[in-house]
């Protein structure tokens, strides 16, 4: 594995001083970014790791889910992201386990507190009413709170640079398995006014989520339905205040199976939300004020009615409840030239409820997990310096307050140094926690109300380089957690095992090959090891974990330009993985895949283009949950049009 590693590395310097050595001038690739800081900054003002998904590369997403395209940015893995539609989308950054990774939208933490982990169901998010997305790695939690373990992503859809009182946008894309898209937005600004409208749908037949391994079973195609509504506000009362409003409503249903290897003819899940919320912004030359809240309620069920009775509980019905409210108020201040201060409270609210009933050989039968609720709040405060010269360093703080387990705190330290105007080195040392979820805690099967918080400390250390036609980062990290909350197949109850270690290496580069031609490609590399408790015999062991995340994998795009048409090429490589074989089975091996995927538009004007999407385009079969088919060759093509 060491010299698989080695070798990748040593290739991808070749690439970077092959490009130098081509490179007729020098400049600096310096965007502007909010999620390090919750306030604008250059990146070369922060060391903090960032990409940034912007809207020229989301425009080429049309064809593909929220979950596709974030499969494909370094040191994320979405699993269930290439397989069916409506697939649960399990995110994994940096391999840390499922709900460490904290979604955002615009800037304010989302989740589901019906799910154990508290994890939120990107399906309800539409690919189309993303501006941009930022991808935060690292421990986040000084800034952001629980959940921000591995880091955050930020997902963003405030226009930006509006200046017509009226725009429209309309997307329709048609593809195989009878898949349809559309998409329209209404937005503009008029006077002090700013608004945005959105709707989005898709519905597709897809095909049977569970694999069938015999290939005689007749196994029918599980489908997808949704549509999501958006409507967002600004008004600036004048230069310094400005008011914001903004709501959110996503549905979708979705035919699923039940389980590994084993189709359902009648299962269906159905997820909604509701999100809304309202801020307040006070801007001058050295003060930002910033304040927000956000009520969150969401609604998932799953409804079985199997009218072949093939299966054990024939009918059955299992509905969740969830409901957030979040509020912070935050300041920034420029104390001098270098120094600037963030400081700041929040204040979180989650309830969630459970009602599960069935018909089975044996009978009805009902139970339920009764309505209940957590809070937390937290104070934080972050300074950062910045002499003017090159060096950087934030160094943060955070105290929060759980009305269960008690109180945590972490700390933030990271300095970034510009060698030169191509060059900078950083670091970061920083803690982050998760809180027990409402189930974990509440579950009156394997509920705890002694869970401790997850805690971790992530040490990474890189370097970043920009140069006229070449830009690349090397990052390396270390994350060892203490006190993870785990599940328990002895004793049936959630617990806090010892500890968990991940070590990793991103790599991600860009390198303009000619005026029309460039090439994109990242690296991940990733090693953990647990101390908790083996799935087959239930004692206490060490071994290299890493559940469904891979080794290695690796991202490649080549983009080709010229006159009105653009053409790409996409490669996607995954390394060997584990998943479960069963209880008390040894886990099995998922075997390596390269898949290949290609894009192609044709823009008649600025306002009229046409495009194709493929994914898949060998047919591959491959797997990336065992027991469930993931995607065979898909082709979507489409009609964009903005007036």
């Amino acid at each position: 594995m060491s010299k698989k590693l080695t070798l990748l590395l040593t290739l991808l310097s070749s690439a970077g001083l092959y490009a130098q050595k081509d490179s007729l001038r020098t400049s600096v690739l310096d965007e502007v970014v909010v999620t390090a800081n919750k306030q604008e900054q250059k990146q070369s003002t922060t060391g903090k790791v960032i990409t940034v998904i912007g809207q020229a590369e989301l425009s080429k997403s049309s064809g593909k889910s929220l979950g596709q395209v974030l499969n494909e940015t370094v040191g994320i893995t979405i699993n269930g992201a290439l397989n069916n539609a409506g697939t649960n989308q399990t995110v994994f950054m940096r391999g840390a386990n499922s709900g460490r990774t904290l979604i955002l939208m615009d800037g304010i933490p989302v989740y589901d507190p019906s799910q154990i982990g508290n994890e939120f169901d990107l399906n309800l998010f539409s690919i189309n009413d993303v501006e941009r997305i930022e991808v935060c790695r690292g421990a986040q939690s000084t800034v952001y709170g629980s959940d921000a373990v591995a880091g955050v992503i930020n997902i963003i859809t405030v226009k930006q640079n509006v200046n017509k009182p009226i725009n429209v946008k309309a997307t329709l894309t048609a593809g195989n398995l009878n898949s349809f898209k559309n998409n329209l937005q209404l937005y503009g600004k008029y006077k002090k006014l700013t608004y945005s409208l959105r709707n989005a749908g898709i519905r597709t037949n897809g095909f049977s989520a569970a694999s069938d391994t015999i290939g005689t079973r007749n196994y029918d195609a599980d489908g997808y339905k949704g549509n999501s509504t958006s409507a967002a506000v600004q008004y600036a009362i004048n230069n310094q205040l400005l008011l914001k409003g903004f709501g959110m409503y996503s549905q979708y249903q979705a035919s699923i199976d039940a389980g590994v290897f084993s189709d359902d003819k009648q299962y269906l899940l159905k997820n909604n939300l509701l999100n809304t919320g309202f801020g307040v912004v006070y801007k001058t030359k050295s003060l930002q004020v910033t304040a927000n809240y956000q009520f969150s309620q969401t609604n998932r069920g799953y409804e079985r009615d199997s009218a072949d009775k093939a299966v054990f509980s024939f009918y059955q019905r299992n509905k969740y409840f969830g409901k957030t409210q979040f509020a912070e108020l935050y300041a920034s201040f420029k104390l001098n030239q270098s120094f600037s201060l963030l400081q700041g409270v929040e204040y979180r609210f989650a309830s969630m409820n459970n009602q599960f009933e069935s018909v089975s050989s044996f009978g009805p039968f009902k139970s339920g997990f009764k309505d209940t609720g957590i809070h937390q709040s937290s104070v934080y405060s972050s300074l950062q310096f910045n002499n003017q010269k090159g060096f950087f360093a934030d160094a943060g703080f955070r105290l929060n307050k759980h009305s269960i387990y008690g109180n945590s705190s972490t700390f933030t330290f990271n300095p970034s140094f510009a060698v030169s105007e191509q060059l900078r080195i950083f670091g970061s040392v920083a803690t982050a926690f998760k809180t027990p979820s409402l189930f974990q805690l509440f579950d009156s099967f394997s509920g705890r109300r002694d869970l401790k918080a997850e805690t971790s400390t992530t040490i990474e250390a890189g370097f970043s380089h920009n140069y006229t036609g070449f830009t690349s980062r090397l990052v390396a990290f270390y994350r060892n957690t203490n006190n993870g909350i785990d599940y328990d197949y002895v004793r049936n109850k959630y617990y806090n095992f010892i500890k968990q270690t991940a070590f990793g290496v991103e790599y991600e580069t860009s390198i303009r090959l000619s005026n029309r031609l460039q090439m994109n490609m990242n690296f991940s590399y990733l090693s953990m090891i647990d101390s908790t408790q083996s799935r087959t015999n239930f004692k206490d062991t060490g071994y290299i974990y890493g559940l469904r995340r891979p080794g290695f994998q690796s991202n490649m795009s080549v983009n080709y330009s010229h006159n009105k048409a653009t053409v790409s090429i996409i490669g996607k490589y995954v390394g060997s993985r584990s998943d479960i074989g069963g209880f008390r089975r040894a886990d099995v091996l998922l075997p390596e895949y390269f898949i290949l995927g290609a894009y192609a538009e044709y823009r008649f004007s600025e306002k009229i283009k046409l495009f194709v999407d493929a994914q898949n385009i060998t047919g591959k079969t491959f797997t990336d949950l065992r027991g469930f088919n993931s995607i065979p060759f898909l082709i979507n093509s489409g009609i964009s049009i903005h007036l």
